[in-house]
């Protein structure tokens, strides 16, 4: 999943003419971009570096809204692109619940 999110992230800053018409296509403003970028950076930094904190929770809750939103995003324009989305999605609520298992251990 962080891999998924820096290759992410990477999209927003190196492919940025691709991404802002994404958002344009989205009905997104395409000054969230770069700082999109920036929180999906500083989401794996910490839930890589996090044991068991508030803040990873946080993290976690965000990536969640982030990844159902864009699903649907991507169902409303009807782009076909919610694969990913979904996917995103999956190995999020797995390495969530992976996380909490091996941390009350």
């Amino acid at each position: 999943m962080s891999a998924l999110l820096v290759m992410s992230a990477g999209m927003y800053v190196f492919n940025n003419a691709m991404i802002q018409q994404a958002f344009m296509g989205f009905g997104y403003p395409t000054y969230l971009i770069y700082p999109l970028a920036i929180a999906k950076i500083t989401a794996v930094i910490v839930l890589l570096t996090q044991k068991k904190s508030y803040l990873k929770e946080w993290v976690y809750a965000g990536l969640f809204f982030e990844f159902v939103l864009a699903f649907f995003a991507h169902i409303m324009i009807g782009d076909g692109e919610q694969t990913a989305a979904l996917m995103a999605t999956v190995l999020l609520v797995i390495s969530y619940t992976t996380g909490r298992k091996l941390v009350t251990i």
